[in-house]
């Protein structure tokens, strides 16, 4: 089978580089092959699966919607699934919160939604520059690229990629709010007044860096000071991911833009969304599109996903999970040389090979891949170690997979 893949698909493919087998079946935090073989899922489809594989209250909504002859694809014309998913949003996550967001459907993926951000930003401010952070990763596409600091995805564009400066952020070795400060007011700086602030609350892809409250709430007093848009891109951090459903709670601050995909849709299907204070929302009608940004059966898993995330307390549920991975990492990992060192938030942590040899980042991804758990790398060199479960996962397949991941670890440093 792994043929036809050799032979007609693109060379662009890297997931199945890394896990060299044909997935078939999945439920919750278990994948299956076609061989039968199992495997615990520590990637959940790179965050868009935080409910879990075919979470069964989920999978009943869009089975139920499926089973009815009802509307699919629809634009953005009036219907019942996305009246339906609006309400429960602004009942059951925005207004607990008190928060005023106008939203705006995208194309079907996150990086759509970044540029839908940029380009509303702009408008409003009438200025073109964009400020974020080295360790970002905000898409794929040329806008989101000139965002995105890694090297490789930004030398795939084969054009400048402009308009956008960066900053340090949050833990590196400068006080980043006082260079930031500096690059906003000195008029020798050479930056231009942004018309936005793009951040990540942690960095995911960047590895694992998560920003302080205190750090946050700078941000958003610099934003505030100068006239400037604060965006929180939460594609990945979002829907529960750091035990609360927007990662941005924890600072007591409220974003300008809201960036939201991944698991927003609650049973993997492509969704994206951008949540706009009602006083920015200036877009003239078609101004920015996408065919698929009535996808139906999204709307109804989002609905679903978000009664279950509030009817089974899952913020909760993550922080304490998360308790869990940190003690297993601080008790059973890191002994293992002293040289790695961890971080992270709710149910996104990584184990840093960086002091060692970011290469056995990947060595043991491999290694744990073999045991039967599916891992992957991030940040800097690909040197972090991601872990990064469905928010579902069961507690004894958690410790099962960390008893892998530290397996792995100890064959990667022949121990």
């Amino acid at each position: 089978m792994f043929e036809i893949f050799e032979k007609k698909e693109s060379q662009v493919r890297s997931y199945c580089r890394k896990y060299p087998a044909v997935f078939d079946r999945a439920l919750n935090a278990e994948l299956f092959d076609t061989e039968g073989n199992r495997y615990i899922d520590f990637l959940a489809t790179a965050g868009s699966m935080n409910y879990g594989h075919n979470n069964p209250e989920i999978k009943k909504a869009v089975l139920d919607y499926l089973s009815e002859d009802r509307l699919i694809n629809g634009l953005d014309i009036y219907t019942s699934a996305k009246a339906e998913f609006f309400e429960a949003y602004d009942e059951l996550i925005l207004k607990p919160r008190g928060l005023d967001y106008k939203i705006m459907c995208c194309g079907p993926t996150g990086t759509n939604a970044n540029e839908a951000a940029f380009k509303l930003a702009r408008k409003n401010k009438k200025r073109n520059n964009i400020l974020a952070f080295a360790g970002a990763f905000h898409g794929m596409t040329l806008g989101a690229l000139a965002a995105t600091t890694d090297q490789t995805s930004r030398e795939g564009a084969f054009i400048p990629l402009t308009n956008v400066r960066f900053a340090p952020y949050d833990g590196v070795a400068i006080d980043s709010i006082a260079y930031l400060e500096w690059m906003l007011d000195d008029d020798h700086s050479g930056i231009d007044r942004p018309a936005a602030i793009i951040l990540e609350t942690t960095q995911a892809e960047g590895g694992i860096n998560v920003a302080s409250d205190k750090w946050l709430r700078e941000i958003r007093r610099i934003c505030d000071e100068r006239d400037i848009l604060m965006i929180v891109d939460d594609i990945q951090t979002g829907n529960g991911r750091t035990g609360y459903f927007f990662s941005f709670e924890r600072a007591g601050i409220v974003p300008d833009m809201v960036v939201v995909s991944k698991s927003i849709s609650g049973y993997g299907a492509p969704m994206a969304l951008l949540l706009i204070k009602p006083e920015l929302d200036i877009f003239r009608p078609a101004e920015h599109n996408g065919t698929f940004r009535g996808y139906q059966p999204a709307f109804v898993g989002a609905k679903a996903g978000i009664e279950y995330f509030c009817k089974h307390n899952l913020g909760e549920e993550v922080k304490r999970k998360e308790k869990i991975v940190k003690d297993f990492i601080e008790k059973e990992i890191l002994p293992l040389d002293e040289r790695l060192t961890t971080r992270g938030i709710g149910l996104l942590q990584g184990i840093d090979f960086n002091a060692i040899d970011p290469a056995l980042a990947k060595v043991t991804i491999h290694n744990a891949f073999d045991h039967g758990l599916i891992c992957e790398s991030a940040g800097r060199h690909d040197g972090v170690l991601k872990i990064m479960p469905p928010l579902t996962i069961e507690d004894e397949i958690l410790m099962e997979g960390l008893g892998i991941v530290r397996n792995a670890i100890k064959e990667s440093l022949g121990k």
